[in-house]
């Protein structure tokens, strides 16, 4: 496992390379051909190739994940692939590549895979606009969806996420010089100001609704009126009420400055998935690891698409560790013979239901 989980942190896979991404399908494919025998097929995308492989028969468990990091090329060289002191470090290996690999050998352990296909996607971190589509079809046909995303805090399941999305604010204003005439322009950095006041009131965290303007640009030069200025906002929500709510209010957006216009874009791209997705396999799962835990938490994955179709989900089977997105990204080893077995008795149970 450990030697797999080497092989494929060390073939970058950044994404929207589709270069590079292109040689990270290929290393997928190859590991699971060489541990699941079969063919592993490249699905080709605007996005890069997604991987999909069959045991063949009647679709009975969908594995989903995805290959593509966070991590630009390069980063590898600075922070390799490393197993000390019970950790194994290097881009990737905690989201997801650690969960691939357990997947992989939990599967490896059975002896007849008929029903059950892996999905393995280019695109997961910047929103799955070409992999969607192909999601929704397999998780339809297979009927039980099973999403190897890092497990939670102590290896906990992920029986809930919040919806996600993000939103661009964006305003125009009217340029003149800052000293000579400033009451000439129309300033698109005040009118950010305002406009994030707005926003960040439309927040209901009682709720479970958080909004969060997370970046800004405004200006050119420090004698200009600014004529433009952008709002980055994160939104996260727990219910598909919220959803509409929060897309309603950034439609409705009106400028407080005359002649100030403002545009928005975006929207909660990812549904809601709420915990009763989860339910009936959380149910199976505890009964092959009496005591497992399983927790709601606020960041999304392509299990969320899968829940909102209404076949049940469970999320946050990958590797125990944390870090993700972060350069301390690591994976508890002693952990991954005991979550691949995991695999292996869910597989075993769903088939038999």
């Amino acid at each position: 496992m450990i030697e797999d989980l080497r092989t494929l942190v060390e073939v970058e896979s950044p994404s929207r390379d589709p270069d590079a991404l292109t040689a990270s399908a290929e290393t997928v494919a190859a590991v699971i051909k060489s541990r699941l025998g079969g063919k592993a097929v490249l699905v080709e995308s605007e996005a890069g190739p997604h991987v999909h492989w069959s045991g063949g028969g009647d679709p009975r468990v969908l594995i989903l994940g995805h290959h593509d990091t966070v991590f630009p090329l390069g980063t590898l060289a600075r922070r390799p692939f490393r197993v000390e002191d019970g950790r194994a470090t290097g881009p990737g290996v905690f989201d997801m590549l650690g969960g691939l690999v357990q997947a992989v050998h939990g599967l490896a352990a059975l002896d007849d895979l008929c029903g059950v296909e892996i999905l393995v996607t280019a695109d997961e971190e910047v929103g799955s606009g070409s992999s969607r589509a192909l999601i929704e079809e397999r998780a339809l046909a297979c009927g039980a969806v099973l999403v190897f995303e890092g497990a939670a805090d102590g290896g906990g399941l992920k029986t809930g996420r919040k919806g996600c999305g993000t939103f661009r604010v964006s305003i125009a204003g009217r340029a003149s010089h800052a000293g000579l005439e400033p009451a000439a322009g129309v300033n698109a950095l005040v009118e950010a100001a305002h406009q994030v006041l707005d926003i960040a009131a439309l927040g209901r965290p009682e709720i479970g609704t958080t909004v969060t303007p997370t970046v800004a640009a405004a200006g050119t030069l420090d004698n200009v009126v600014p004529a433009e200025a952008t709002v980055v906002v994160d939104v996260r929500v727990e219910s598909a009420e919220e959803k509409d709510r929060i897309e309603a209010a950034f439609a409705a957006l009106a400028p407080h400055l005359d002649e100030a216009r403002i545009t928005v874009e975006g929207a909660v791209g990812r549904p809601p998935m709420p915990e009763s997705a989860s339910a009936e396999l959380f149910a199976v799962a505890r009964k092959v690891r009496p005591g497992i835990e399983g927790v709601a938490v606020g960041g999304g994955s392509d299990g969320n698409f899968t829940a909102a179709l209404g076949v049940p989900t469970l999320d946050g089977l990958g590797a125990v560790g944390g870090g993700a997105h972060a350069d301390h990204e690591y994976v508890v080893v002693e952990a991954m013979a005991e979550r691949a077995n995991l695999v292996t008795g869910l597989v075993t149970a769903i088939r038999s239901a």
